[in-house]
């Protein structure tokens, strides 16, 4: 079987519409401007590992059928990325295992500040999680299925988060601003590159998309995918200015790593 990643959810921190019904300039018959809080999935036979647990998780995984989680790997700490967390205690219950939790040392902390009960058991709740301080290099077996992932600082704002090489082909990196020079080499000539495009106008903490195509003459990677998109950025808008060889994303959306 070929491992499958899919973009669980591709919006910004808001995701589209707004919680208020604003719709911005994304048309809402068009069901790709649907648009929940960024995570992701990596599927193998066997297993499932999860790139953050978006608020929007428990909607992601139904609408996808994705039925077990084995491990999740995390970006950083803000909300959009982590308070989804709870959904995972279906697959302790599920498994009567805990689930491997991975990150680095700021978003560890953060996950048990605020969400305790996950780690240190209660009355109320067991222990659900297992945290584990993430390493520059993962790898994970599943029968003939390698999955190797190696996670690469970026810049986002004021703080670093997490962008993620898999099997060495393929980048997510769905809140960046800036990729430190020193790292630059490793994200040329990928054949997936998903990355943070907010809007179209400038944003001190994410690429904008003339961040985004500037980056990708540099990169020159095989096919683009822009996620954490924002209201202004209609999807099918997007589809007649981009080039070939860069595209929206939305949620759901598949592809085979090998």
């Amino acid at each position: 079987m070929t491992i499958r990643f899919t973009i669980l959810g591709c919006g910004s921190s808001m995701g589209v519409p707004r919680p208020d019904g604003n719709w911005g300039k994304c048309d809402p018959k068009e069901v790709k401007n649907y648009r929940t809080r960024c995570s992701a999935a990596i599927l193998t036979k066997n297993t499932t590992t999860l790139i953050d647990t978006s608020p929007d998780l428990r909607a992601q995984l139904l609408k996808t059928r994705i039925k077990n989680v084995n491990r999740v790997i995390y970006s950083h700490a803000h909300a959009d990325q982590t308070h989804g967390i709870n959904d995972l205690r279906v697959f302790f219950l599920k498994n009567k295992k805990k689930i491997d939790i991975y990150s680095d040392k700021i978003t560890g902390n953060y996950l048990k500040n605020n969400f305790s009960y996950c780690f240190k058991k209660t009355l109320a709740y067991p222990i659900t999680l297992k945290l584990n301080t993430i390493q520059k290099k993962i790898r994970f077996n599943d029968g003939k299925e390698k999955l190797s992932i190696e996670s690469i600082p970026v810049k986002h704002g004021l703080i670093e988060c997490l962008s993620f090489i898999i099997n060495k082909n393929y980048a997510y990196a769905s809140d960046i601003n800036l990729i430190y020079k020193n790292d630059l080499s490793k994200f040329k000539g990928l054949k997936y590159f998903i990355v943070d495009c907010l809007r179209y106008s400038k944003h001190p903490a994410h690429f904008n998309l003339s961040d985004v195509l500037e980056l990708v003459k540099i990169l020159k990677p095989n096919k683009t995918i822009l996620t954490n998109l924002h209201t202004d950025l209609d999807y099918n808008y997007l589809l007649k200015i981009l080039p070939n060889n860069v595209i929206p994303a939305f949620d759901g959306l598949t592809f085979n790593i090998k």
